[in-house]
């Protein structure tokens, strides 16, 4: 793996031989230093395809619950109650961690709320996407999340039945701030399409309970880009009716449709031409292959609307 880049923050290292600085391993784990894995790809089982209708990466990506030892140094397997999760390889899809890694950081710099993450290498060496739960309290405690499938009153099969729109009804009828809920999520569902996300279904948009039982969007989790390794993913979700060959027209009618201001909504899309340079400087210091980080400046860059 790439060592002259953070495995946190993409920044450069300034010391040899470390994965990340101190302050991005503790905004992580609390530690100073990112801690061992004590897992090896060689010893999981890749769940299959799951087929609803097109190829997805839902159930390919496997999903490992992790705890901290009492010396902070390894994360080991814990069943139900872990505080962190962990993404290794997938065969099916390559460089699905990095490209999740990477996708995390774009949206942390283009305002979007996102759990703390790290790009972590495991015994046999190979990179998974490590993060912490944002649904757990610093005491442990299990913070009421609902996704937006049993918002909908949706059974998690019809986690694609659904839209834009759906999804703005649902944080207007249950967000304690539905305007500040409705922004963040226009925001969220843009980025999505701006980097190629075909897999912000209905399960990957939440509302998240805090300790007095006020609903708010939770962080941005699941972020990636499918377009790089499936050709021509189109959006899980539709704006307007439409998944793919949406213009600046097709968001500024979906921002009208969720009653947002439309100098606010104007004011996000033309975000995405500012927030071009340090996203490609992400890609360019990520640990994605040069291919891929080819193609996604490439899809970002004819994403960006005028």
């Amino acid at each position: 793996m790439n060592s002259t880049s953070c495995h946190v923050c993409l920044e450069g290292l300034e010391r040899v031989g470390s994965l990340a600085h101190e302050r991005c391993a503790h905004a992580v784990v609390g530690a100073a230093r990112l801690p061992e894995i004590d897992v090896d790809l060689a010893h999981l089982h890749t769940v299959g395809l799951a087929m609803v209708g097109r190829a997805s990466l839902s159930g390919v990506q496997r999903k490992i619950s992790l705890n901290l030892t009492a010396a902070r140094s390894t994360l080991r397997t814990e069943v139900g109650a872990g505080r962190f999760i962990l993404k290794p390889q997938a065969q099916a899809f390559p460089n699905l961690p990095e490209n999740e890694h990477v996708t995390m950081r774009m949206a942390a710099a283009c305002g979007l709320e996102v759990a703390p993450s790290a790009l972590v290498p495991l015994r046999d060496g190979s990179p998974a996407f490590l993060t912490r739960r944002f649904d757990r309290a610093d005491d442990g405690r299990k913070r009421r999340q609902e996704d937006f499938c049993q918002l909908a009153e949706k059974p998690p099969k019809e986690k694609y039945d659904g839209s834009a729109e759906l999804c703005f009804r649902l944080v207007r009828r249950y967000a304690a701030e539905p305007g500040v809920a409705a922004l963040r999520l226009f925001r969220q569902l843009l980025f999505c399409w701006w980097t190629g996300n075909g897999d912000a279904h209905l399960k990957n948009l939440s509302l998240l309970a805090d300790d007095e039982g006020r609903h708010a969007l939770s962080p941005a989790y699941d972020l990636l880009s499918t377009r790089l390794v499936i050709e021509d993913d189109p959006l899980a979700l539709p704006v307007g009716g439409k998944r793919a060959g949406l213009t600046r027209r097709s968001w500024v009618e979906l921002g009208a449709s969720a009653r947002l201001p439309n100098k606010v909504v104007e004011r996000e899309i033309d975000a995405l031409r500012r927030n071009l340079p340090a996203c490609e400087s992400l890609i360019e210091r990520s640990f994605l292959p040069d291919a891929m980080k080819v193609a996604y400046r490439e899809l970002l860059r004819e994403r960006v609307l005028g």
